[in-house]
């Protein structure tokens, strides 16, 4: 790993000595803002013959390298799947618009350690990593499967500190949002005060939204009775909506509603005058007659579109479902 690192940073150094030259005249920026390319790239560092996909990302960006934690199932050789995590890096060229894309399995003993406390014998799926600036911890929240109890929610939390790996605590269940059916795929608004995921408690998977109290502080919140959460009834249809992931104004989802490219597809609400807007397909660039999963929208201020991160089981990758990379330009 270190040594596919050691090439990659090579790699960069060679093609920035080789775009200067010998000029005295200091290159000139074309790209004040960087621009993730619209076609679809595939994270063959990360992906394998089996399943890998369900992603989630760190909001750092640290010389554009991120921290990614995923679902796979190639340490059973496609039994459970297990909680794995990578790296997903990229640069920019300001004078050319060059763009190049990295992802390798490197290990890290602090996220190691995370997901060691998560996995079991049995499926995880969905993670979701969150800083809590209230009491200055970091959350990370997955669903699990539970004997006689499908898929339930369950969370820790830790002390954000690199340098010293703490000693985790065993996941809790996040009893708010479970119940006797399948509960997955948690998402949190920027200040953490809602929160969205999937249930087929309905009969079919829907997206489900639910408020916190004021008065409750986060764990408070999450360990609370469960409530009945409402509906998003401007996306939910009589298809299945799974997997939502709301950054900012904008929740990308999965469905296999009718009008779509085959299978499950991604699709993009956006929040206006208080209510999220009639869903809209991201096209026929992102999705295709396979299935499209856990839609993971990313930023950085450093670029001047989003991100895309998402899973897929088409033809043309290394085997069941692959993680795949692209940049997405949202309406307003």
């Amino acid at each position: 790993m270190a040594k596919n690192r050691l090439k990659y940073l090579f790699t960069v150094f060679y093609i920035a000595a080789s775009l200067s030259g010998c000029r005295d005249e200091p290159l000139k920026i074309n790209y004040e803002l960087g621009i993730f390319p619209d076609s679809v790239m595939t994270l063959d560092g990360l992906n394998t013959s089996w399943d890998d996909y369900n992603m989630d990302i760190e909001a750092a960006r640290i010389n554009a390298m991120r921290q990614v934690v995923f679902s796979s199932n190639r340490k059973s050789s496609g039994g459970e799947f297990d909680l794995v995590s990578g790296t997903v890096g990229y640069m920019f060229g300001q004078t050319t618009g060059y763009f190049d894309l990295h992802s390798d399995m490197n290990a890290d003993s602090f996220v190691d350690g995370l997901l060691s406390v998560f996995n079991t014998g049995a499926d995880e799926f969905g993670p979701l990593r969150f800083f809590n600036s209230s009491n200055g911890l970091e959350y990370m929240a997955a669903a699990t499967q539970t004997a006689g109890n499908g898929l339930d929610i369950v969370y820790t939390s830790y002390i954000p500190v690199y340098s010293q790996p703490p000693v985790f605590e065993t996941p809790v269940p996040a009893s708010l949002f479970n119940s006797s059916s399948d509960d997955a795929y948690l998402s949190l608004g920027t200040t953490g005060d809602t929160a969205w995921f999937c249930s087929d408690r309905g009969g079919n998977f829907d997206i489900y939204t639910t408020v916190r109290p004021w008065q409750l502080e986060m764990d408070e919140w999450f360990t609370s009775a469960p409530v009945t959460p409402a509906a998003v009834d401007s996306i939910n249809t009589g298809s299945d909506e799974k997997c939502p992931f709301v950054r900012g104004r904008y929740m990308l989802f999965a469905s296999d509603m009718a009008g779509g490219y085959g299978g499950f597809d991604l699709y993009c609400s956006v929040f206006r005058s208080g209510k999220w807007s009639s869903p809209f397909n991201l096209g026929s660039g992102i999705n295709s007659s396979a299935n499209e999963y856990r839609p993971v929208l990313g930023v950085d201020l450093l670029f001047e579109n989003h991100f895309l991160i998402f899973s897929s089981d088409r033809s043309g990758g290394k085997g069941g479902y692959d993680l795949y990379f692209t940049g997405l330009t949202l309406p307003m």
